[in-house]
């Protein structure tokens, strides 16, 4: 679309920025995005947590999508993930046996999201990790970044991504498991704490 400058006709000017959200959460998200592990699979880990924008309140309508190696580190070539009915072209969901890696998260009106997955295996010499794209309101683009695990220091140690970063900003990227036995990763869009998030040029 154009915006025309009414004082000068013949001038076109390019429409302005828009956010990447809210606007996605209409049609985007898919009963059962956040169930990423097979259904009744023993290695199922909970990934949870809170998206806050930069003045720390939680967004009630961010959108994330996670990817994730399999436990042995090697991705996922499984279609499925949003099957539908070739029939009605109604939704009928993963078919709960094949672990695909993915999956799509809306947060709730509380600003928090979870998903259930298997704990990633090492892919080269990058320590386990879920790759993770944001989408939230004034955006003007999403965001990727990583959620790695507590527990195996050596490896997160020898991350290549992780050594490059100061301590405090590399713990930005750190999911810690509580008591209850989840993971928790927050996401901090900007401020104290903001998240590390990752550009792919």
């Amino acid at each position: 679309m154009t915006k025309i400058d009414t004082s000068n006709p013949d001038a076109v000017l390019p429409t302005p920025s828009h956010t990447v959200g809210p606007f996605y959460g209409y049609a985007l998200p898919f009963p059962g995005g956040a169930d990423i592990a097979p259904v009744g699979h023993p290695d199922t880990v909970t990934v949870q947590g809170y998206v806050y924008d930069g003045e720390g309140n939680p967004l009630p309508d961010a959108f994330l999508e996670l990817w994730g190696a399999d436990p042995e580190g090697n991705l996922p070539q499984v279609d499925g993930s949003i099957r539908r009915d070739p029939a009605t072209g109604g939704y009928l969901g993963r078919n709960g046996v094949e672990f695909t890696g993915w999956g799509r998260i809306q947060t709730d009106a509380n600003g928090h999201w979870y998903a259930r997955t298997l704990r990633p295996g090492a892919r080269g010499s990058s320590a386990p990790y879920l790759s993770v794209c944001v989408f939230a309101r004034g955006l003007l683009v999403h965001l990727f970044t990583r959620i790695y695990f507590a527990g195996d220091d050596a490896a997160l140690a020898a991350d290549p991504l992780l050594a490059g970063l100061d301590p405090a900003r590399r713990d930005t990227l750190i999911a810690r498991r509580q008591p209850d036995g989840t993971y928790r990763f927050d996401i901090r869009l900007q401020g104290e704490g903001e998240t590390v998030f990752l550009e792919f040029t």
